[in-house]
C-alpha cells in the first residue's frame, strides 16, 4: 500500500467545532433581513465559502441581492463570527486531534490546514496550534472553494507532497468531493451518509488514531 507522507486537515469540524459561530452569525443576519434559516439550511453552508453560503440563503428564500450587497452582508455576517470565536480556547479542540497530530508528526508527515474559512489563522492561534502545522490554506489564497480541489492541491504543493501522497480529513460532503477530485485519500470525519464518497469514515479523530499505519 503508498504511504502517505502528507496529512492535510480541514478545520471546522475537525479540528475545533466553530460550526455552531457561523451558525449563530448566520442567524442573526439572516433576522435582521428577514429571511428564514434553519438547521437545515445551515447543513448546506458546510464547507463552502461565506459568498456561496449567502447565495444558498438567497436562494431558499427566494430572494436576489446585487454582488455589493452580497459582499457587505458576507462581511457583516463575518464580524459577527469573529466576534464569537474571541473566545475559544485550546480545551475547544476536537477529541482526538492532539494524539493524531504528535503521532503524525513523530513519523515526519507534513501537515496543513485547509480550510474555507478566512478566519483559519486567528482560530488556529486562539487554539494556540498554528505552529502545529507546516502550512495553511484559507479562502482568501485561493479562487475556487470546495467542491473544487484547489484548496487541497495548494495545501499539498507548499508542503512539498504529490496529490496521490496526502490523506485529506473533512466533515463535509463538499471537502469529500474536492479530496477526492484532488486525488487524495479522504477521511470522512461524521455521519456515513453524509460522506458516502469517503474513503473511510470515523465518528472523530480518536477512532482514526489505532489504524494510522495502515496509511502513513
Amino acid at each position: 500500500m503508498l504511504r502517505r507522507k502528507g496529512a492535510i486537515f480541514d478545520l471546522d469540524g475537525v479540528i475545533t467545532d466553530t460550526a455552531k459561530y457561523h451558525y449563530l452569525a448566520w442567524k442573526r443576519l439572516a433576522s435582521e433581513l428577514g429571511l428564514y434559516f434553519d438547521e437545515k439550511i445551515n447543513e448546506r453552508l458546510k464547507g463552502i465559502g461565506r459568498l456561496e453560503s449567502l447565495e444558498i440563503i438567497l436562494e431558499e428564500n427566494g430572494q436576489n441581492f446585487s454582488h455589493q450587497e452580497k459582499e457587505y452582508y458576507a462581511n457583516r455576517k463575518n464580524q459577527y463570527y469573529v466576534e464569537m470565536i474571541k473566545n475559544i480556547t485550546p480545551k475547544d479542540i476536537l477529541p482526538g486531534v492532539t494524539n493524531l497530530i504528535a503521532t503524525l508528526k513523530a513519523w515526519g508527515v507534513k501537515l496543513a490546514v485547509a480550510s474555507a474559512s478566512k478566519n483559519a489563522p486567528t482560530v488556529l492561534k486562539n487554539l494556540r496550534i498554528i505552529e502545529w502545522f507546516d502550512h495553511v490554506v484559507d479562502a482568501g489564497r485561493i479562487k475556487k472553494g470546495k467542491p473544487d480541489p484547489e484548496i487541497f492541491l495548494v495545501a499539498a504543493q507548499n508542503i512539498g507532497v504529490k496529490p496521490w501522497e496526502c490523506v485529506g480529513f473533512e466533515d463535509s460532503a463538499a471537502g469529500i468531493e474536492a479530496l477526492k477530485r484532488a486525488g487524495m485519500l479522504a477521511v470522512g470525519i461524521g455521519d456515513k451518509e453524509a460522506l458516502k464518497d469517503a474513503d473511510l469514515v470515523v465518528k472523530d479523530l480518536t477512532f482514526i488514531t489505532p489504524i494510522l499505519e495502515l496509511f502513513f
